[in-house]
């Protein structure tokens, strides 16, 4: 059975005739009469009882209407989901637990659902294959190598460490959280792992993990200043650590980065991590989300 014959005894049999189907489908009565014989003649059974009147279901053809519709409601979501999304372009962005969960809170910055494309995240310390088309853009700490790469500087980046609000011990010498040795894919994890020695008190295996450790008051974290300094919870544990400070680059595939989608997103994020640069400095302005 063909797809079309079928949306086409639905259309007869909700307006009780050919005439009806005819004028919705741009046919002559005469076409889609013919198509329903040759509908019958393929499943092998009546399904319209012809009248003066118009055209009414058997029962073979009650049958066959429930199943069409059935069809037909599962058609019609596929068409909804390619209207709403299906068919917009994806515009891919790669970049670390913390810029992502900032990107994220400031969706609205990035994204309106009148925007002719969506957006996927992909939060990840590792760095994603832009050459190869993995994602679309990626945020870096370093400028790209690869010739057929585009990069554009945003904002510097401060680092501190970071403790539980009000679980300062004054006199006791605080313990560090720190990402395990075989999880290790920042500068800043690595940074630490030279520098805190014996003190670390608990070890995680991502930033998220780290973060959640911090919160409760195992040890102190280092963190970007832009993710502890938007922690109602958390409290600066000592002084930036300046050799860590560095510039954040926007990185894109040199051909994608002239698709429109991509262009719009790479201008939105420049203006939200530019008006927010005091933050990523560790400024700690006030207000600033």
């Amino acid at each position: 059975m063909n797809w079309d014959d079928l949306q086409l005894f639905i259309a007869v049999a909700r307006g009780g005739g050919l005439s009806a189907a005819a004028k919705g489908y741009g046919s002559s009565p005469a076409t889609i009469g013919r198509r329903m014989l040759a509908l019958e003649q393929a499943v092998g059974r009546p399904l319209f009882i012809r009248r003066q009147t118009g055209y009414e279901l058997t029962a073979d053809g009650q049958s066959l209407l429930i199943k069409a519709r059935t069809m037909e409601d599962g058609a019609r979501m596929i068409d909804d989901w390619l209207d709403t999304g299906g068919r917009r372009p994806l515009v891919r962005i790669s970049s670390g637990t913390w810029t992502t969960n900032f990107l994220a809170d400031n969706f609205a910055r990035l994204w309106t659902p009148e925007d002719p494309f969506r957006i996927a995240f992909k939060a990840t310390e590792a760095k994603l294959d832009i050459a190869h088309r993995e994602v679309e853009i990626g945020l870096r700490n370093a400028p790209p190598e690869s010739p057929n790469l585009a990069s554009r500087r945003t904002v510097t980046v401060a680092q501190a460490p970071f403790r539980a609000r009000g679980h300062s011990h004054p006199g006791r010498e605080e313990g560090w959280v720190a990402i395990a040795p075989e999880d290790m894919a920042t500068r800043s994890a690595r940074w630490l792992a030279e520098h805190a020695e014996g003190d670390v008190v608990a070890w995680a295996n991502s930033p998220r993990t780290l973060h959640d450790l911090v919160r409760v008051g195992v040890g102190k974290g280092l963190l970007p200043c832009f993710a502890g300094d938007r922690d109602p919870l958390l409290e600066r544990a000592g002084e930036e650590i300046e050799e860590l400070r560095g510039a954040q680059w926007l990185v894109m595939h040199n051909d994608d980065r002239h698709r429109a989608e991509v262009r719009t997103v790479i201008d939105r994020i420049v203006a939200l991590v530019s008006a927010h640069a005091p933050l990523f400095q560790g400024e700690r302005p006030v207000g600033g989300g």
